[in-house]
């Protein structure tokens, strides 16, 4: 079996391989979008064709909507060239339930794929933009990709570059979201057509820093009259930049699944070492969320209809920090670091081990949940139930802690430090804080590359693995301080832990923590358990 919309047409050999088909007229659907595109969805990887693609099958399965999803990459085009297009934009959705259920299904909504850093896509692209039936246009690039500014608060080099040489600049810019600023250009030239930039990135407030970074290069090309002053105004009023929450464990393509595919027949099996290893397949897990802000100024898809929840820009917000800053994510990187340090290659593996049970528990019934954000619409409790006893546990699910581990520089302040910005303005004990202090010690530790036996690892790609890594190379297992002069500009690094560690009051126990971890092989374990 091959996935091509040649081979579909054979419906009894997928039946019996127990793949479900899609239920609509596909050629149909590409027909309709290509006339009269509504969404665009930015960085088509793993999470968005298994979670909003199949969302909009549902809504084609049931005749509530025509048209499908254009998807773009914009990093990688040997992911269109090499995986996309060979398999017509199809995707084999894998999910992999708790229950040792798996369910497979073809996904078939995406009507084209487009690869910005391709002349004539990126043409065909500003043709979509100009397009009056265009409703939205989605995102899930990485939180890093929002972040235009370096360690020092200067524009990185690709982003300063497209400021000063214009959206048309060498063609067209190097910045992804300085493409997408571009395009946004093209809508506006096109008569001020409206339009929803939804951004389904894993960060706090997204819409707004998609806003933001939009803004920094509408601002630069307005003064340097590279756009009309209007591009400012059309921008604040004319497009719709919607806070929201996604949440769904998408790892990547795994060896055992796919060696379950092969073995039903599924051919189409390769796994490609691209900037995210992708496949034709995607595997996930089961439970997913996504919560939207309602601010479609030109429309949207009914997708209350296949389970999105749309509310106020507070509700999401809420939902967001309930999620990010205390009942899944803070719990994820704790399992990252220390997985990492003992030696795990999965987190439901972690999830056997009482102690590291126990760090999960304490950091989300006891130091998270008394700040935790309650939104209404899901109760924080239960989703920390469901994250320690359903979803970490899932033995099914081939996350590991080393994916989860990657960017912990961007994610901590978000993850950790909302908590303690909390704790502080409620006039609460910061000090009384264990478990939070513990990880935020073994950060560093992991960032030194040497696990709990002495051995070294590689540390998963972080931005600022660069500066972070020659400071910490100065320290060695066994040594016994003190460390303060190391450590004190990593601490106080308001960037990392969305505080200053010191200013805080935890400091001196943050130190205290990481030199325990050095004492030799297994002080790490020692210290969880003591900690405990």
């Amino acid at each position: 079996m091959r996935l091509t919309d040649k081979e579909l047409k054979n419906k009894e050999i997928w039946e019996k391989a127990g793949i479900v088909l899609p239920q609509f007229d596909r050629e149909k659907m590409i027909k309709t979008t290509l006339e009269a595109p509504e969404w665009v969805h930015f960085g088509a990887g793993n999470i968005f064709r298994i979670f909003p693609l199949a969302l909009q099958q549902d809504l084609l399965e049931r005749g509530i909507e025509k048209t499908g999803i254009i998807m773009v990459s914009g990093r990688d085009g040997g992911i269109v060239d090499e995986v996309f297009k060979p398999c017509d934009n199809l995707t084999l959705g894998v999910t992999l339930k708790a229950s040792g259920d798996i369910e497979k299904k073809v996904i078939a909504s995406a009507a084209l794929s487009l690869w910005m850093g391709n002349k004539a896509d990126y043409e065909t692209l500003k043709g979509i933009f100009r397009a009056p039936s265009l409703k939205m246009a989605s995102l899930t690039i990485t939180e890093k990709a929002y972040n235009l500014y370096d360690a020092k608060g200067i524009l990185i080099a690709d982003a300063a570059e497209d400021c000063a040489k214009g959206p048309a600049g060498s063609d067209s810019p190097k910045n992804y979201l300085a493409k997408i600023t571009a395009l946004l250009l093209e809508r506006f030239k096109a008569g001020s057509l409206p339009l929803a930039l939804v951004s389904m990135d894993n960060c706090s407030r997204n819409g707004d820093k998609l806003f933001g970074a939009v803004e920094t290069f509408a601002a630069a090309w307005i003064k340097a009259g590279f756009a009309d002053k209007g591009f400012g105004e059309y921008l604040k009023n004319n497009a719709g930049f919607p806070c929201t929450m996604i949440d769904k464990i998408t790892p990547g393509p795994d060896q055992g699944v796919k060696a379950m595919l092969e073995k039903c027949g599924f051919e189409d099996t390769k796994i490609y070492a691209r900037t995210t290893p992708t496949a034709p397949f995607v595997n996930a897990e089961e439970p997913q969320y996504l919560v939207v802000e309602e601010n479609f100024p030109a429309g949207r898809p009914k997708l209350e209809q296949a389970g999105v929840l749309f509310t106020s820009k507070a509700i999401v917000d809420k939902v967001e920090k309930m999620k990010v800053c205390t009942c899944l994510n803070p719990l994820h990187t704790a399992l990252a670091i220390f997985g990492c340090l003992l030696g795990y290659t999965r987190i439901s593996e972690e999830m056997k081990n009482p102690d590291l049970v126990k760090l999960v528990e304490g950091i989300g019934y006891k130091e998270g949940l008394p700040v935790a954000s309650d939104p209404g619409i899901l109760s924080p409790e239960k989703f920390i139930a469901e994250v320690i006893k359903v979803r970490f546990p899932n033995p099914f699910m081939p996350d590991t802690p080393q994916r989860i581990a990657s960017d912990s520089s961007q994610k901590i302040p978000v993850r950790y430090g909302e908590t303690l910005k909390a704790y502080i303005a409620k006039g609460m004990d910061v000090e009384s804080l264990k478990l939070i202090p513990l990880v935020l010690a073994a950060w560093p530790r992991y960032l030194m590359g040497i696990n709990d036996e002495g051995k070294p690892f590689a540390v998963s790609p972080d931005p600022r693995l660069a500066d972070l890594g020659p400071l910490l190379a100065r320290i060695k297992l066994g040594d016994k301080g003190p460390f303060q002069k190391t450590l004190k500009p990593i601490f106080s690094d308001k960037r990392i832990f969305g505080v200053d560690l010191y200013e805080a009051g935890l400091g001196k126990k943050v130190e205290d923590i990481f030199a325990e971890m050095l004492a030799g092989p297994g002080a790490v374990a020692k210290v969880l358990k003591k900690s405990l």
